[in-house]
């Protein structure tokens, strides 16, 4: 067994969700087995966002032509601070501490910056925060721990002035069959409103008509994420299905209708990445008709916002907001420098009078954090999804959402 036993790092609230401009706290917990020299103990919060992708590209001709592979890539910075919880900082000059033996708990706060964008975790981009800890050891490997939390930007629906309206889409195709132009296909999509909150359900209505002399296979709903990766000298567009519902085949001359049709929406980031200037995203509702054979589904879209707090008008149908419960505290530590934190739970910064959400995964999963210089020795877990507000009125399960597509 090393010297080191433990070393980690817990936040007061146990879900690991912040708001812009709230105070990160919670404790370091090192236990060793024997004693450590050390410059210092100290934790390095970070935030900010990154792009990265490489294409391939053919250049010259001939016996010249040849594949270069070019990179693409931007990032930017929200915050990058350095909190010295024991001994001396970085570049701090003096004698090396030793830790003696024992279990030591060093409480820490972190004043979070306003108007910092959502978490997102993606292949192409992301938008990442973490604390990481670090025993700095003279000339020798440092022992390092880190921790990825969330941010969720508080995306009010209630100041959006489109997010109450309602819209309607048309569309009409026609098809080729044989040779001969056949009658046109056509459908109408309907939302009563146009703002919506993860955990809700978009009430789908609409009208199908087949004129065409072919059999449409199916008619779906579907949420729509498309996600804009701007590098310093390039933008890349990905899109991605969400959320899907379905109906069966419409024969020639026949049609379909969309009354109401529930299409849940699963734990997403909210609408545009707000305070992120290398990522966007939108979303879109789509009614689509798929032909049978050849040819491309008719399409109709309509825009929709996804926010972190719902509309108060919507939030009252579920009646007041049951009172929210302290989780149990387990810091019953009773060393010499152990301390007692009052655990906290995140709360959208909202006067509303609406029942609170619960915090639920990203419908993607889980991507692995390590970074490129970490070594094999780093604690903590590598494996994290970011959390978004979730409101959970209609029961539906948020684990229960798999996306159709990859995200990328």
């Amino acid at each position: 067994m090393g010297k080191l036993n433990i070393f980690e790092i817990t936040f007061s609230n146990p879900q690991g969700v912040f708001y812009g401009g709230q105070l990160i706290q919670g404790h370091v917990t090192v236990e060793l087995n024997a004693e450590i020299k050390m410059r210092g103990i100290r934790l390095h919060f970070e935030g900010g966002a990154r792009v990265h992708w490489s294409e391939q590209h053919s250049t010259g001709s001939g016996k010249n032509r040849r594949t270069v592979t070019r990179h693409y890539s931007s990032s930017e910075t929200y915050f990058n601070h350095i909190l010295v919880l024991f001994g001396k900082g970085p570049g701090q000059r003096g004698d090396d501490p030793v830790l003696q033996a024992g279990r030591y708990v060093y409480p820490f706060s972190f004043q979070l910056p306003t108007g910092i964008p959502s978490s997102y975790e993606s292949f192409t981009g992301r938008v990442r925060y973490s604390v990481a800890g670090v025993i700095d050891r003279p000339w020798k490997f440092d022992h390092t721990t880190r921790r990825a939390f969330t941010i969720v930007d508080p995306l009010d629906l209630n100041l959006e002035p489109q997010a109450m309206q309602g819209a309607t889409g048309n569309g009409q195709k026609t098809l080729c069959c044989l040779c001969c132009e056949s009658g046109p296909i056509s459908a109408v999509l309907r939302l009563d409103r146009l703002g919506y909150v993860p955990g809700e359900a978009i009430s789908i209505n609409g009208e199908i008509n087949n004129g065409s002399r072919r059999k449409m296979t199916c008619s779906f709903a579907e949420i729509k994420m498309t996600i804009q990766y701007h590098a310093t000298s390039k933008t890349k567009t990905i899109c991605n299905t969400v959320s899907k519902i379905s109906h069966g085949p419409i024969l020639p001359g026949d049609g379909d209708i969309w009354n109401g049709d529930q299409l849940h929406i699963p734990p997403l980031p909210p609408s545009h990445l707000r305070g992120c200037r290398i990522i966007d995203i939108t979303y879109t509702v789509t009614l689509n008709v798929d032909p049978s054979g050849l040819g491309f589904d008719l399409v109709v879209p309509i825009n929709i916002l996804i926010g972190s707090i719902p509309l108060q008008s919507v939030a009252r149908q579920y009646g007041p907001p049951p009172p929210l419960p302290l989780p149990p505290t387990d810091y019953t530590n009773t060393g010499p420098n152990d301390v007692q934190l009052q655990p906290t739970m995140p709360s959208a910064p909202s006067n509303m009078d609406m029942p609170p959400p619960s915090y639920a995964e990203c419908v993607f999963g889980k991507v692995n954090i390590r970074e490129e210089n970490d070594n094999e020795h780093i604690r903590g877990n590598m494996d994290y999804a970011p959390v978004y507000a979730y409101y959970n009125w209609n029961q539906h399960n948020a684990n229960t959402f798999v996306p159709v597509t990859q995200q990328q």
